[in-house]
C-alpha cells in the first residue's frame, strides 16, 4: 500500500463524499453563493461510482421543494421530472390471492402523493443525480467519478479531509502492475454525503460520539425492480402502495409499484431490518409478492430489465444523530434525514445539503475567523440551528413517531396510531424504539423454517440473474471489501445460533455457508456479487461484519433506477 509520502494531495476549500441529492445540491448551493458574491471557491465531489447515478437506487415519486429553491427553472433546464402522480391506490395484501383497497379518507396525510399545491413525479433518482452533476460542472464544482473515499484524514481531532483508496491492489495486499496510489483530498470542511450506512459516517459517528442521546438508528432494505410492460397495462402516474402478504405479523414493510414513462413500472419491496426470524430472506419474499394479483396484473406479459437493493436509514427524528463535527457535516441519508412517514429522502436529503452549503459558505466568509487566519475546522455549530429552522427538519418532527409505532404495534395498529397522530398535528406522545435491527433476531430453533416456492423465471427470478441485471463489477484480484472481525464466528456461533442469517439477507448471493471436501462447513464471501446494500453491516446479530469501500468504480451499475 502506498506510504504517506507516496501520496499526492489536492487542497479544495469543500470536499463532498458522494454525488447523490443531499451532495450535488450541496455542491451546486456553494457554488451559487460563490458565484452571487463573486469570489472564487473551489469545490470537489468525490463518488466511488463507475458514473455518477451508477450507484443510485430509489422508488422514487419526487417531491421537487427543494429542487424548487435550488433551481427555480429547472423544468427550463431540462430536469428529468416528466410523469407527474396523477393517481394513487394503497392496498392491504391479506393473503397470496386477496387485497383490500384502502378508502382515500383512511390513508395519513402523509402518503398522498396526489392533490396539494405541489405536483410530484415519478423518476429516475439515478438520472436526477446525473443532471444535478450537469449542474454542478456547470456552476464549477469538479466532480470525480470512480474514486472512493476510503479513510479519513483526522488531525488534532479535526477532520482535514480524506484519503482516495488505492487502485491496482491485490487480494494479497500487495500492489499489481499499474498500481495507483490514492490521493489525499484536503478540504477546509468535508461534507459527507455517501448515502444509508456510510462506511465514513459510521466511523464518524462513532468518532465523535454523534450519536448520543438519540435512539439507534434503524434500517430497512429496499429492492426494487424496473419492468418493460404492455402499453395497454401502463398509466403514467399511477403510484400504487401496499402492506400485509407475504410479511407476517411479526415483520413490517410494504411495496410500491410506480408507472414511470416510456411503458416502465418499477416495482419493490421495503422491508424492516427489525425482523425476528433468522430464515427470512427479503429477496425471496420480494419475488412471491409479485405474484399476487394485485401486483401481477400489471408485470405479466412484461419484461424485467433493471435489479437493485438498498438499505434504508428509516429512524426518523429520533435517531437522527449530530450532523456537525469539528471539520464537516454528515447529510442527507449518511445522517438519517428520510422521512419514512412519506417514504421520500429525496427532498429532504437535497434541503439538508442546501443548508449545510449555507453554513459552510457562512463559515468560510467569517470576517474574525479569516483575520485570524482560520483554515476551516470549526465545528459549524450554527448549522443546527438552520436545520431546525428548515421545512425538512419541520416534517421529520411531525413524524417522529411514525417508525417506533409500527415497530410497537404492528403494520396495522402501528398505522392507525400514526393516521390519528397526523389528525390532531403531531400531539400524541412521542413513542421510541431502542432496540437495534440486529438485536431483534431469534434463534433458529424458535422460528420456522421458510421453503420459498421456486421462481418461475417469469415474474419471479433468482439472486444471480438478479445480479446480472444490477451490472454488478469488482476486479476479482483486489481485497475482500467484507471484513470480519473474527472470521471464525460465521460458523462457530451464528450458523448453529442463527442457521447463519447472512446467507438468508444478502440479496445478492454473496455470503454462502458451503461444505469442504471431509463435510466441514466453511463461510464463503463471494464479494464480487456485492451491489452495496449494506444490510450485512446492519443485520450481523453479532456486528461481526463491516462493509468497507472496495476499490472505485466497482459495485453495481444502475441504468434509470
Amino acid at each position: 500500500m502506498a506510504s504517506e509520502n507516496e501520496r499526492e494531495s489536492m487542497d479544495f476549500d469543500v470536499v463532498i463524499v458522494g454525488a447523490g441529492p443531499s451532495g450535488l445540491a450541496a455542491a451546486c448551493r456553494l457554488m451559487q453563493q460563490a458565484q452571487e458574491a463573486e469570489q472564487e471557491l473551489t469545490v470537489c465531489v468525490v463518488e466511488k461510482g463507475s458514473e455518477v447515478g451508477a450507484h443510485i437506487l430509489s422508488g422514487a415519486v419526487f417531491e421537487p421543494r427543494a429542487l424548487q429553491e435550488l433551481f427555480p427553472d429547472w423544468k427550463e433546464r431540462g430536469a428529468p421530472l416528466t410523469t407527474p402522480a396523477i393517481r394513487d391506490e394503497l392496498y392491504l395484501l391479506k393473503d397470496a390471492e386477496k387485497g383490500q383497497k384502502l378508502p382515500n379518507a383512511l390513508v395519513p396525510k402523509s402518503m398522498h402523493n396526489t392533490g396539494g399545491d405541489l405536483t410530484r413525479y415519478v423518476i429516475s433518482a439515478g438520472n436526477l443525480c446525473r443532471w444535478l452533476a450537469e449542474q454542478a460542472e456547470e456552476l464549477g464544482v469538479e466532480v470525480f467519478p470512480g474514486f472512493a473515499a476510503q479513510e479519513l484524514i483526522i488531525e488534532d481531532e479535526v477532520v482535514k479531509g480524506i484519503l482516495v483508496g488505492d487502485m491496482g491492489v491485490g487480494a494479497d495486499g500487495q500492489p499489481k502492475d499499474g498500481h495507483m496510489p490514492g490521493m489525499e483530498l484536503r478540504a477546509k470542511y468535508t461534507l459527507f454525503a455517501e448515502g444509508a450506512r456510510g462506511h465514513l459516517g459510521k466511523r464518524l459517528i462513532e468518532c465523535f460520539d454523534l450519536a448520543a442521546g438519540k435512539d439507534p438508528q434503524h434500517y430497512g432494505i429496499g429492492l426494487k425492480e424496473l419492468w418493460d410492460i404492455p402499453a395497454d397495462k401502463h398509466e403514467p402516474g399511477l403510484v400504487l402502495h401496499g402492506s400485509g402478504w407475504p410479511l407476517d405479523k411479526h415483520t413490517q414493510g410494504g411495496w410500491f409499484l410506480y408507472h414511470a414513462e416510456n411503458a416502465q413500472v418499477v416495482v419493490g419491496l421495503i422491508m424492516d431490518l427489525s425482523y425476528q426470524n433468522p430464515w427470512l430472506s427479503p429477496f425471496d419474499e420480494f419475488q412471491r409478492m409479485k405474484h399476487h394479483p394485485v401486483l401481477k396484473q400489471y408485470l405479466e406479459g412484461g419484461k424485467r430489465v433493471a435489479y437493485g437493493a438498498r438499505a434504508i436509514a428509516k429512524g426518523g427524528l429520533n435517531c437522527l444523530p449530530k450532523m456537525t463535527f469539528p471539520g464537516g457535516l454528515l447529510i442527507g441519508c449518511d445522517a438519517g434525514t428520510l422521512n419514512f412517514a412519506k417514504i421520500k429522502g429525496l427532498h429532504t436529503a437535497m434541503k439538508s445539503g442546501m443548508v449545510a452549503a449555507e453554513t459552510v459558505f457562512e463559515a468560510l466568509n467569517d470576517s474574525d475567523a479569516n483575520a485570524a487566519g482560520d483554515e476551516g475546522g470549526a465545528d459549524l455549530t450554527t448549522f443546527e440551528g438552520k436545520w431546525q429552522a428548515s421545512w425538512a427538519y419541520q416534517e421529520l418532527d411531525e413524524s417522529r413517531s411514525f417508525g417506533p409505532a409500527i415497530h410497537k404495534y404492528g403494520t396495522v395498529l402501528g398505522g392507525a396510531y400514526n393516521f390519528l397522530d397526523q389528525l390532531v398535528g403531531g400531539k400524541l406522545p412521542t413513542l421510541h424504539d431502542t432496540t437495534p435491527d440486529h438485536a431483534t433476531l431469534k434463534k433458529a430453533a424458535e422460528c420456522e423454517k421458510i421453503d420459498y416456492p421456486k421462481p418461475d423465471g417469469t415474474l419471479s427470478f433468482d439472486k444471480l440473474s438478479s445480479v446480472f441485471l444490477s451490472n454488478t463489477n469488482h476486479e476479482e484480484d483486489q481485497p475482500c471489501h467484507l471484513k470480519l472481525t473474527d472470521p471464525e464466528l460465521p460458523i462457530r456461533d451464528n450458523l448453529p445460533e442463527y442457521a447463519e442469517p447472512a446467507q438468508h439477507y444478502c440479496p445478492a448471493g454473496v455470503y454462502e455457508v458451503v461444505e469442504d471436501d471431509d463435510g466441514t462447513p466453511r463461510f464463503q464471501i463471494n464479494f464480487q456479487n456485492c451491489v452495496h446494500c449494506k444490510t450485512c453491516d446492519i443485520k450481523d446479530p453479532a456486528q461481526n461484519i463491516t462493509w468497507v469501500a472496495p476499490e472505485g468504480g466497482g459495485g453495481p451499475n444502475f441504468p434509470n433506477m
